[in-house]
């Protein structure tokens, strides 16, 4: 294992630790938090699509900002894992559109649209653990994200990249792999912070 992934796997288990710790009512008020600060990004007549996905676990919680993105009248899709964990996707009908897969995650219910129906989005929200200054973002190592964003580059689409993340969980440094791609802004329950490059 070379430097960097070492890097990455203390990273990742230290903020996961960090994560366990929170109580309930903490996740629940970082969750209506977020789903306040989402509105903080560009209304829904640029963003007409939005790629989100729904929390599990101790992840910032992302129920209540779905209903928001939706609301606004935001298509939202949202992501089905397939075997080899890459990502289909379909578009969210709401809360009760879901259903609890035997891998133990929330996904739609509707039509699947394939892989490449990411690439109508002008926004895609990730999960993640870090992102640093300069949005390098640190997920949790499945892969299923880098995916993603490789398929939206060769498709020579530019969305606004999102990370979702607690406030604590933006660092002064994330260790960098030649894969990885910088992320536009993070949303955290104090708010939304872009990026320059």
């Amino acid at each position: 294992m070379n430097e960097t992934r070492a890097h990455k796997g203390a990273l990742r288990a230290r903020l996961l630790a960090a994560r366990r710790e929170l109580t309930a009512d903490e996740r629940r008020a970082a969750g209506a938090a977020l789903a306040r600060r989402v509105r903080d990004l560009p209304s829904p007549a640029v963003l007409r699509t939005v790629a989100a996905y729904v929390s599990t676990g101790t992840e910032p919680g992302t129920p209540d900002l779905l209903d928001v993105l939706r609301e606004t009248g935001a298509r939202v899709l949202l992501p089905v894992l397939l075997p080899d964990n890459d990502l289909d996707w379909a578009e969210y009908g709401g809360q009760e559109a879901l259903e609890r897969t035997s891998r133990g995650l929330l996904e739609p219910t509707g039509p699947r649209l394939g892989p490449d129906a990411v690439s109508a989005a002008q926004a895609v929200l990730l999960p993640g653990l870090a992102v640093d200054a300069q949005g390098v973002r640190l997920g949790r190592g499945g892969g299923s994200y880098d995916r993603v964003l490789a398929r939206l580059e060769a498709a020579g689409t530019h969305p606004l990249l999102v990370v979702v993340l607690y406030a604590h969980e933006v660092v002064d440094t994330v260790p960098r792999e030649p894969h990885d791609h910088l992320v536009d802004a993070v949303v955290t329950p104090e708010g939304v912070r872009h990026f320059l490059r």
